[in-house]
């Protein structure tokens, strides 16, 4: 009986296109790409932009949560943000999270 059904079993997977198996898994890695690698690419350009559009005066938050504005830029990997009336803090492009703007400053 289990010869018979070795048999089978091995009789079935020599036919058949041997591309057949391999469909599912194209199609699972279509669907992670659009649906999770190509959007966080979208959002990692935009922010980058962002980064490279920041200058004095603009009040941004940064990862940690402190909101502030830019005083001076360093150079171009570095700032000084005030966070407090003369508390200033030097920072990293990477450490900002994004760019307050006038609209959103308002509704807190």
């Amino acid at each position: 009986m289990f010869e018979s059904l070795a048999y089978a079993s091995n009789g079935a997977s020599q036919g058949g296109n041997p591309l057949a198996g391999l469909i599912p898994l194209i199609l699972i890695f279509g669907v992670f790409y659009f649906l999770l690698i190509r959007p966080q690419q979208k959002r990692q350009k935009e922010h980058m932009k962002l980064l490279e559009s920041l200058k004095a005066g603009d009040e941004v938050i940064t990862t940690g949560g402190i909101y502030g504005r830019i005083d001076r830029v360093i150079d171009q990997n570095t700032f000084d943000v005030e966070i407090a009336k003369n508390v200033i803090v030097r920072m990293t492009k990477n450490a900002v999270a994004g760019k307050i703007t006038q609209q959103t400053s308002n509704n807190q």
